[in-house]
Order: C-alpha cells, then sequence, then structure tokens
C-alpha cells in the first residue's frame, strides 16, 4: 500500500472480535475477549495490525467494519453466495437443502437462553452492506486528518434466532425445510447483535433490507443457480 501510494482502507472486521459478550447489544466500546475461533482471532489481530500502523505515523486513513451476519444476494440473481464444498453458513446450508443439494439442515443447539432455545446472530443483507462500504469510503474523503483509524458496527440492530431465519425461510418461499435438532457446535456464541447508533451518526448509514428479504434474494440465487 505504502509502495502503490494508498492512503485509504476499510478492513472487513467481524462482530467475531468481541466473543461472547456479557452485555447485548454489543457497541464498539464493548470489550474484545478471546476470540472462540481462529477466524475471529485473525480479525482481532488485523484490526491491532492497522491501529498500530496508524500509530506508528504512518499516513492512513482507516476503518474497520465490524461485519455482523451477512446473508442474502444481489436482486439481480447474478451474484451471490457459493461455498466451496459444505457450507459453513447458515443461509447457503438452508438454501442447498431446499434445493435438494443437503439431505438435511443440522441446527446446532436447542437449549441456549434464547426464547426458543437457538442460537442468536444479527442478519444483514449483503447489498447493506455493501452500502455501508460505499458510505465509509465517502466519510474517510471528508477526513481532514490523514492519521485516522476508528471502528464501526455493521449490522440491523435486532437479533434473530436460527429457528426465526428457518421460519422467515419457509414463509417467504413456501418451501418446507428438511432440518433436525443436534447438538451444540463448539465455538459458537451463544446470542449477539449489534447496537447501530455510531453508524447512523458517522456513516449516516442504516439497514433498508429485512431477514425476509434476505431470504428471498438467497433462494432465487440458489434457485438460478440450480438452472444453470
Amino acid at each position: 500500500m505504502k509502495h502503490h501510494k494508498v492512503s485509504s482502507l476499510v478492513f472487513s472486521s467481524s462482530c467475531t472480535v468481541y466473543g461472547q459478550p456479557d452485555e447485548l447489544p454489543v457497541t464498539e466500546e464493548t470489550p474484545k475477549k478471546p476470540a472462540n475461533s481462529p477466524y475471529g482471532n485473525t480479525k482481532q489481530i488485523g484490526e491491532e495490525i492497522i491501529e498500530d500502523t496508524v500509530n506508528s505515523g504512518i499516513k492512513l486513513k482507516s476503518m474497520a467494519l465490524r461485519y455482523f451476519n451477512p446473508i442474502g444476494a444481489h436482486p439481480s440473481s447474478e451474484i451471490g453466495e457459493l461455498p466451496l464444498g459444505v457450507p459453513n453458513n447458515l443461509v447457503p446450508f438452508i438454501t442447498q437443502t431446499a434445493a435438494g443439494l443437503r439431505e438435511s439442515l443440522t441446527v446446532f443447539g436447542n437449549d441456549y437462553n434464547t426464547a426458543d432455545g437457538t442460537c442468536i446472530r444479527d442478519y444483514i443483507h449483503v447489498m447493506d452492506l455493501a452500502d455501508a462500504h460505499v458510505k465509509c469510503l465517502q466519510h474517510m474523503d471528508s477526513l481532514e486528518n490523514d492519521h485516522h483509524f476508528d471502528v464501526i458496527n455493521i449490522g440491523t440492530g435486532r437479533g434473530n434466532t436460527v429457528l426465526e431465519v428457518i421460519k422467515s425461510f419457509e414463509e417467504i418461499t413456501g418451501v418446507s425445510l428438511n432440518f433436525k435438532l443436534g447438538p451444540r457446535r463448539p465455538g459458537d456464541v451463544e446470542k449477539i447483535y449489534a447496537e447501530v447508533n455510531k453508524s447512523k451518526k458517522v456513516l449516516k448509514w442504516e439497514t433498508s433490507h429485512s431477514l425476509d428479504d434476505s431470504m428471498r434474494d438467497a433462494w432465487n440465487w440458489q434457485k438460478k443457480l440450480s438452472d444453470n
């Protein structure tokens, strides 16, 4: 970046930097805990490297966007999520199961301290996430300080359980999903969702897509893949 005179950076961070928070919703001031996964650890380390770089005197405008759980696809169904092998994320597993590519979906844990016993996440449509990046770049362009580092939560501010996501998919698509309840999965956080006041104030941004929108677009993307 220094060689090519790149002076702005948006880092794709993650809500996994918070680990299992003591209080919800999580704000940008919520203390980071030891990561529950290697993935979360890479995000913590990435943020630290960027902040250290700024503090070392190198001219860099930088922001770490702490994504919550991106889902969905482009409304055109031209761009979407296609994991290699067996999906690790919930929504691709849902759509592949509905399409008959997977025999069934396992819900990992139904004994958590939540309304229906399943994990809670803050699911954000990928188009809202893309819009947040544009707003972030515009914000950094407006900054006079060329030594800048900040973090911002990128989420909806709402949490949904795994079973609520499945219900949304079934209702919006009319497809019954073959799923079963299984034991907890190591490394899974019980519940997490964002406090989003900072993104509204600093970036002048908030989400505009619903969970149903995400399910519809993800399913249309999967159907197009199956048709091809």
